[in-house]
């Protein structure tokens, strides 16, 4: 299984570097993270910390490994310059969102502004999905719908429960500009299903360092049911397109 596992080239739609300590007590550099990169196969990785400085450092010094996504709290009145200034002088290539360790709701009015900057970059909203009160899918489909021509992608397409689970895969059945991240979903099935049923380039694979062992993320992918062909969309090809690298 490892082989096999080794043997698909990956892009990491979704990870950090930096010290996590409270509940999670976890870490990782961005040495460390290239490190596991190198040993498993991982082309390139998307990485985002808050504040952006250490991502910013990191990308700057790896940038044909690490990609950035300009992680800004909505609420903060520089938030807008952050993604300007991380895009236009670091190659960002992303803007990420995390409503719920920052305490609103993906279809607040503060998160607009950062919605309408991202359409007109043409890069990319990510956001974290899975918990209530702040992150369930049917927010950010809301603002999805709000604004229908800016790519969004729901990071772990709903988490550990499963009803957050198959509603993110049905919110991204119903709006086409959502798309879905695995890493920390449980359910190799959903994978699979999601391909089939949202849309074979609207999923892709992510590892969520330092949270997640890189091997526990591919293998639940590599058993989702899907054939080669299929896998090598969701660990490399979709990313490579939504990203444009």
């Amino acid at each position: 299984m490892l082989d096999r596992i080794k043997s698909f080239k990956k892009i990491d739609a979704h990870s950090h570097i930096g010290v996590f300590g409270s509940w999670s007590n976890v870490s990782i550099t961005a040495e460390e993270l290239i490190a596991d990169m190198d040993e498993y196969n991982v082309e390139k990785a998307v990485i985002s910390t808050f504040p952006i400085k250490e991502s910013i450092e990191a990308v700057d010094k790896y940038p044909d490994r690490l990609i950035g996504a300009a992680w800004v709290n909505p609420m903060e009145k520089d938030a807008l310059d952050i993604i300007k200034d991380a895009v236009k002088n670091h190659g960002f290539k992303g803007i990420k969102l995390h409503p719920l360790s920052q305490a609103y709701l993906p279809n607040d009015e503060c998160v607009f502004p950062i919605a309408e900057l991202a359409g007109e970059l043409d890069i990319p909203l990510m956001i974290h999905t899975g918990h209530p009160p702040f992150s369930l899918p049917w927010s950010v489909a809301q603002l999805a719908d709000i604004y229908p021509d800016v790519k969004m992608v729901m990071i772990h397409m709903g988490h550990g429960n499963g009803m957050y689970v198959q509603s993110a895969i049905d919110m991204a059945k119903k709006y086409p500009n959502l798309y879905l991240e695995t890493s920390g979903m449980p359910m190799h099935t959903k994978i699979k299903e999601a391909y089939e049923q949202v849309g074979a380039d609207r999923i892709m694979w992510g590892l969520d360092a330092p949270f997640h062992h890189p091997t526990v993320e591919m293998q639940r992918t590599i058993v989702s049911g899907l054939n080669d062909s299929q896998l090598e969309d969701v660990f490399y090809n979709n990313a490579k397109k939504l990203l444009k690298l």
